[in-house]
This record gives C-alpha cells, sequence and structure tokens, in this order.
C-alpha cells in the first residue's frame, strides 16, 4: 500500500429527539454568543425549539438551491451587520451550502443541524453558482465544527425527498471508490455507507417515521460524506454539478436519476470497487443491486422530468468533459458520454 489519507476535524453528535439541548453544548463549547441562525421557512417548526435554546442575534430564511451568488452576497451583509460570532444551519444542503458560503469569507464557525441526506455537513466543499455556472472548491474554513444528527427532525421528510436525498447520499458512496484521491480508507467506508443506506432506506420506505431507519440512513450519509471528502468528486459529481448549475435541475433528484447509469458505466473497469458495492447491497453485481433498492424505492428514473431540456445533452458535454477526472476508469468521449446523457434524459433502462 502506498497512499496519503487525511481526515476532517470535526465534532459529530448523535442525538436522536434532543438537538436542542445538543445544539446549546457546541454552541457553549464553541463560545458562541451571538448566533446567526440560517433556517428556511419550510424549516420554521424544526429551528424554532433549536432557537429557544441558543443565543440567536439573528434568523436567516432566504435559502436558495445551488446557493446562488446574489443570495450570498445578502446573507454575508446580514452576518456581518448582527455581528454574529458563529452560525448555526438547521436544515437540508442548500441551508448548509449557504453557511458555508458565509464561513468562506467570514471564517465563522459553523455548527450543522441536517435534515435531510445530503452530506454537505461533513465536507470541506463548497459550491456558489453564478448564471448558469455552479463552481465549486475545498477550503477548511468552511467544514462545520461540530454536526448534530437528530433523527427525529427526519420523521416529517416527504417520501420523495427521503429517496432522493438518500440516493444522493448513495451517490457520495459510489464516486468514492474511484475520485480523484479515493484510497483503501475511503473504499472502506464508502462500502459501510452503502450498506448501511440500503438497509436505511428500505427500512424508512416501509415506515417514514421510523426513527431507527432514520438513523442507519443518517449513518450511512455521514460515512458517505466522509469518504467523499476525501476521496474528492468522481465522473458522477461533476456531470450532476454541470446539469444542476446549468438547467437549474433540483440537486438531489438529478444525483437519483444519473448515478445508475454512471455505476454502469465505470464498473466493468473497475473490478475491486464493483465487488465492494456489490456485495454492500449483497447482490451478486454492483448495478443489479442499485437497481433491486431503486426498485424498492420508485426511485427518481429520468432527467427530463424535473426540467431538463433535450438540447441541454449537447449544451453540457464540453463542459462536463472539462471537468471529470483523468483517471475516471472508463475512459469518457463524447460519443459515450452522449449516450450517457441520453439515457439517463430519457430514463432509459440500463442493460
Amino acid at each position: 500500500m502506498k497512499f496519503t489519507h487525511e481526515t476532517l476535524p470535526q465534532r459529530v453528535v448523535f442525538a436522536a429527539g434532543e438537538s436542542p439541548a445538543s445544539v446549546a453544548a457546541e454552541v457553549e463549547a464553541l463560545g458562541g454568543s451571538k448566533v446567526m441562525l440560517i433556517a428556511s421557512d419550510r424549516e420554521k417548526e424544526l429551528a424554532d425549539p433549536i432557537a429557544e435554546k441558543i443565543p440567536v442575534v439573528l434568523r436567516h430564511e432566504e435559502v436558495v438551491m445551488h446557493v446562488p451568488v446574489e443570495v450570498v452576497g445578502r446573507a454575508l451583509r446580514a452576518a456581518v451587520g448582527a455581528e454574529a460570532d458563529i452560525l448555526v444551519s438547521v436544515g437540508g444542503g442548500s441551508t448548509t451550502g449557504l453557511a458555508k458560503a458565509v464561513a468562506l469569507t467570514t471564517g465563522l464557525p459553523i455548527i450543522a443541524v441536517p435534515t435531510t441526506y445530503a452530506g454537505s455537513e461533513a465536507t470541506n466543499v463548497w459550491g456558489l453558482t453564478e448564471g448558469e455556472t455552479k463552481t465549486t472548491g475545498v477550503d477548511d474554513k468552511v467544514l462545520p465544527a461540530s454536526v448534530v444528527y437528530d433523527a427525529a427532525l427526519l420523521t416529517t421528510l416527504p417520501g420523495e425527498m427521503t429517496v432522493a436525498s438518500g440516493l444522493n447520499a448513495m451517490a457520495h458512496c459510489v464516486d468514492s471508490m474511484w475520485g480523484p484521491r479515493a484510497d483503501p480508507i475511503d473504499r472502506a467506508l464508502a462500502q459501510e455507507g452503502i450498506r448501511a443506506l440500503a438497509t436505511g432506506l428500505s427500512a424508512v420506505a416501509d415506515d417514514s417515521t421510523g426513527v431507527e431507519g432514520i438513523e442507519q440512513t443518517l449513518y450511512g450519509a455521514y460515512l458517505a460524506a466522509v469518504a467523499f471528502a476525501s476521496a474528492g468528486s468522481g465522473m458522477h459529481h461533476k456531470i450532476c454539478h454541470v446539469l444542476g448549475g446549468m438547467f437549474n435541475l433540483p440537486h438531489a433528484q438529478t444525483h437519483a436519476v444519473v448515478l445508475p447509469y454512471v455505476l454502469a458505466f465505470n464498473a466493468p473497469h473497475t473490478p475491486e470497487a464493483e465487488a465492494r458495492i456489490a456485495q454492500a447491497f449483497g447482490s451478486q453485481k454492483a448495478s443489479a443491486g442499485l437497481a433491486a433498492l431503486r426498485e424498492v424505492l420508485d426511485a427518481p428514473r429520468a432527467l427530463r422530468d424535473y426540467g431538463m431540456p433535450e438540447d441541454g445533452i449537447a449544451r453540457a458535454l464540453g463542459p462536463i468533459m472539462k471537468a471529470i477526472p483523468a483517471n475516471n476508469p472508463t475512459p469518457v468521449t463524447y460519443a459515450n458520454l452522449t449516450l450517457l446523457l441520453q439515457a439517463a434524459w430519457a430514463g432509459e433502462p440500463i442493460n
């Protein structure tokens, strides 16, 4: 073995039903006295009990998918104006992403309280969208200092969003098998993440309010994000970031649609990863295991269902080709990438 693995410094708290007290303890541990609480209006009922336990000087509700730069500008001005010394985000990936964007400029510490399975809370990756272009980067300033996972906050997450968000987390695991910096530790974390996500999502599909299933899914999503933060963004995420920014597609659903096509594309050229993924699913083949789970979950199937225009395929090819890492297991050409995108756009069966 010859590799370098970096583990990111972060406190992680699992505490079902105890997020208000747990967040308050994290704020105190970090020495915060002026909290900027970032939570959209949709998350108000979840954020209110937390707000009651911490010294909030500003509640910021403007949260927009893909973190547009103009939204970030307004949040930054609000943070500076309130003299906030700590950020608490309660919400999904867009909410965490906005907190990260504020932290990128201000250096303020973040306590993240996820209400989906996005995984952004466990990475030092930030993303901003300007016009049709989504830009991502890596900076330790945006890594939340603490994460509080409270399964009780996800018992009301709509079933459709649970499926899409959980499969987004699954995509972090799969991409971590062959990301540009992937190493044996990343693959081990990703394999366990796939197992936990498959178990948890299947349970949540039967009972969307069951805390045990939600906790398994949260656990898997956390492992997925940790692996992804180390391995780096692979082919799957490069495709989804370009498409999401260019056509304003919903983040989680885009990942859920594209994942099986990228897995089928890469698996034949990476036997170790294919075997690990298959084993995590308890299946003979990786793609078959994912397909069986998607059938149980009634997963999103086609990009056209979420607003992507068919002529967008040709527009996206160039930016995607530039973004895909050179070490992708299967060599990528304009021709085979076109076929992949056409299949994902139409939701065609995977052979």
